[in-house]
């Protein structure tokens, strides 16, 4: 696997370069994917086999509107329960979940189960789709390249895919899509099933032994863990799946990017090239997406940043935002605007170190067991404690990105403290406060609640608890919300707020998160009652904004550079409109400058404020 040829820099995109030519050893890759494939095949032909010897034994397949239907043990799919429906329905599902589990619509039906169908429209078959849209990708870059594939997911925005692969000394880039593109599109002609098998470790490392990154991933699954590969054509991937029936599913593909990435995600390990891709089920949904995509580039809030003077990043600190005056009387606004609420809502705002002692993060469970000098308060419950906390993150330079990624960032932190039987109301505010702030940005949003996770503290019977008490808060706010199962944070469950933008575009901001464990690891306590009885108060994590920063870059973008006149940087400006003005002028500038109102001033306020000034002066 050698370097490309570069293609000659002095002619246009228009004028049609040559296509960029990959020095790959052809023999080589032809016999590591024949292996691969015969020991697929083999493995896969040994449990057809088993399953047909056991399989037989009548099931309850349970559909949700309460339906059952009868299926085989072993041999029935869901793709078959499916089609006894309608053959409609079979030709547009994606993927089933059987007993709360993701499952193939091929895979064979093991015990009486629900079973729930989903098409591209639900998150679940739009993230399977674009999962699957991964291994087109992946088998593209492997054919056309050569290349050792590493990891090839849906993205966490939910919004297409990327395949990241070790290519030596080739460096991608747009002039390589047509050739990427052309592999895929054949791929998808194919109409190329996505075939599963289970493996024993030593299998994985047999079918996997030419490319050591495969094989340090498989060196570091646990024990007991179940080791999947997934096959479709000749790209044989190890993959936790599941996978959309076959390839034909991806009636459009594009690519988008391609940047550098490390393995790992660790500077010190090799460098990967990592190719982002969307995809849809049509060509009319595909041509939607690049026109919105490129209407977003337009007012991408670096660019409008750099223009309204509003910030910059220099090298010397990176991922550090400077804010110039403009930029920082939007970021004071944002706040200056929260404060407000605060005061109506309660809230008590603190100032809070930047730095910690290691301890801290070891009692609060991010390590482990301190457990002394914790402040006391006494106070009636709820006690609503706000702050404007600055963190700090070590993202990769290579992940920077405007103010979306950045290393220092201010978060607009908020720690309710309340009994359980204030868990309801108190969220019910929190949930209030959001809709609240987000009518004011122009917001649509989503809600989900994400349950406990496969690594949590506690003990089921308080997580039950606490799911419960914010499914009955969510009930009566009245807005309609999802479950996100398994996606809780360690401590406690939480309502993940997904805001959408002008250009329809979803960004995670606000959070509340529930938590039972922090009070008890810290050892608070609040007096229950006059006997001197204690009890354990819970605590709420929340946020409206987020990051500060990254709330302005989404702002920016989302109002296309046009701020509201109570945001706007530049609110109004003094012209006077002679020389014999200029005194006059610059008084009422230096008033209008001096009041403290203006950041809180309607269009309204602020005429009637100039014609205030005027009569004074007059």
């Amino acid at each position: 696997m050698g370097g490309p040829n570069k293609p000659s820099s002095s002619k246009s995109k228009s004028e049609g370069k040559p296509k960029p030519v990959v020095a790959k050893d052809e023999a080589y890759l032809n016999a590591v994917t024949e292996k691969r494939v015969k020991l697929f095949e083999s493995i896969q032909a040994q449990q057809i086999a088993h399953r047909e010897s056991i399989g037989g034994e009548l099931i309850k397949i349970t559909l949700p509107d309460g339906a059952v239907k009868e299926g085989k043990r072993w041999l029935t799919s869901p793709l078959d329960v499916a089609k006894e429906i309608s053959l409609g329905l079979a030709s547009n599902c994606l993927i089933a979940e059987v007993n709360g589990v993701l499952w193939d619509m091929a895979r064979p039906l093991e015990e009486d189960c629900t079973l729930k169908l989903f098409k591209f429209d639900s998150d679940e078959g739009r993230d399977t789709f674009w999962h699957s849209s991964a291994h087109i990708l992946g088998e593209a870059l492997e054919r056309e390249y050569g290349c050792k594939l590493c990891i090839g997911p849906c993205t966490t925005r939910g919004e297409g895919f990327y395949y990241d692969a070790y290519y030596e000394d080739l460096t991608l880039n747009e002039e390589h899509f047509s050739q990427i593109k052309s592999q895929a599109n054949k791929a998808v002609a194919e109409k190329q099933p996505f075939e599963r098998i289970e493996v024993s470790r030593a299998q994985a490392l047999e079918i996997f032994a030419e490319n050591k990154f495969k094989v340090e991933i498989i060196n570091e699954l646990p024990e007991d863990k179940t080791i999947t590969v997934y096959r479709c054509g000749p790209l044989v991937d190890l993959c936790r799946g599941p996978h959309i029936p076959n390839t034909s599913f991806v009636k459009a593909f594009a690519c988008l990017k391609a940047s550098s990435s490390y393995w790992r995600g660790k500077s010190d390990r090799e460098s990967l090239q990592r190719v982002y891709g969307i995809s849809y089920p049509d060509a009319k949904r595909l041509k939607e997406y690049l026109t919105m995509l490129e209407e977003a580039k337009k007012y991408d809030h670096r660019i409008l940043g750099q223009n309204q003077e509003l910030f910059f990043f220099h090298p010397l600190s990176p991922g550090s935002c400077f804010f110039l005056p403009y930029g920082t009387r939007v970021y004071n606004k944002l706040m200056d605007f929260l404060r407000a609420q605060y005061r109506e809502r309660g809230y008590q705002e603190v100032l809070t170190p930047n730095i910690y002692n290691m301890q801290l993060w070891e009692t609060s469970g991010h390590a482990a067991n301190y457990k002394e000098n914790m402040f006391v308060f006494e106070v009636e419950l709820p006690l609503r404690l706000a702050d404007f906390g600055v963190l700090h993150r070590n993202e990769l330079s290579g992940a920077l990105s405007g103010l979306t990624r950045v290393r220092r960032f201010q978060q607009d932190d908020a720690h309710i403290f309340c009994m359980e039987s204030q868990i309801k109301d108190e969220v019910k505010s929190v949930l209030d406060f959001i809709s609240y702030a987000y009518k004011i940005f122009g917001f649509t949003f989503d809600l989900e609640l994400s349950t406990r996770p496969e690594k949590y503290l506690g003990d089921i019977e308080t997580w039950d608890k606490a799911e419960d008490a914010l499914k009955e808060a969510l009930n009566e706010f009245g807005k309609p919300w999802q479950i996100n199962e398994g996606d809780g944070a360690f401590y406690g469950p939480k309502i993940d707020i997904g805001v959408f933008d002008a250009l329809k575009r979803k960004f995670q901001c606000a959070t509340l998160q529930l938590d039972f464990q922090l009070p008890d690891r810290f050892q608070l306590s609040y007096a229950a009652d006059d006997q001197g009885k204690t009890g354990r108060p819970v605590m709420i994590h929340r946020a409206i904004l987020g990051s500060v920063e990254r709330m302005l870059a989404i702002l920016l973008e989302h109002y296309k550079g046009k701020w509201p006149f109570w945001l706007s940087p530049r609110q109004a400006i003094v012209f006077p409109v002679s020389k014999k003005n200029n005194d006059y002028a610059l008084q009422v500038s230096v008033r209008v400058r001096d009041n403290d109102k203006l950041t809180v001033m309607s269009m309204e306020d602020l005429l009637g404020l100039f014609k205030s000034e005027t009569e004074a002066y007059h």
